[in-house]
């Protein structure tokens, strides 16, 4: 099992397969600009979370301290969670740092595991397409119909699912841009 993260671009040290983004056409621009907006997501991504932390810690210490309750933090903890969560995939993704088990990959040539990383790219890429685009309606629904969460605090919940919309799209741009520069190329390996 390997996560890549050890090796930038690289789906897994063992396949000795790099994944480097195209840098020409019209590929080459979407590419760029989806890792700047990797990285500012990315950021703010951090920034959500440290938010989330900070809102629980604060509804504990207010259970605590005064003995008030806190509805609206476990909600907002989420919603900043959820964006953050959905918003980063694309950023994995352009790093191939998921984690991978390569069980299979160890009894195949480097040549078939170029055309196997592709083919899952291929597949993932079917997967999270369709996973936005329902994200996209159920966040339309939920804007249409005004629909909000059923505490007492009762935030809309078009905020989550355009969250999780966005960070789909996201997503699936990234694995857009993968497929559509082919199977990744053989490194040399010494």
């Amino acid at each position: 099992m390997s996560h890549g993260g050890d090796l930038p671009g690289a789906p897994s040290p063992a396949l000795g397969l790099m994944n480097d983004p195209p840098r020409h056409g019209l590929l080459g621009i979407l590419a760029f600009t989806l890792t700047g907006i990797n990285r500012f997501v990315v950021a703010l991504s951090m920034v959500a979370v440290i938010l989330a932390c900070l809102v629980l810690t604060s509804g504990v210490m207010m259970r605590y301290f005064f003995n008030t309750p806190t509805d609206w933090q476990d909600e907002i903890s989420m919603f900043l969670l959820v964006g953050s969560i959905f918003s980063c995939g694309a950023a994995v993704q352009a790093q191939r740092g998921h984690i991978g088990i390569e069980a299979v990959a160890g009894l195949l040539s480097p040549r078939i595991n170029r055309l196997r990383v592709w083919l899952c790219g291929g597949v993932s890429l079917l997967f999270c397409s369709f996973f936005c685009w329902k994200s996209w309606t159920l966040m339309h629904g939920a804007w249409a119909e005004g629909m909000t969460t059923s505490s007492t605090w009762a935030p809309p919940l078009w905020i989550p699912y355009g969250l999780m919309s966005v960070g789909m799209t996201l997503l699936s741009l990234q694995l857009l841009i993968q497929v559509l520069a082919g199977p990744p190329r053989l490194r040399d390996v010494p």
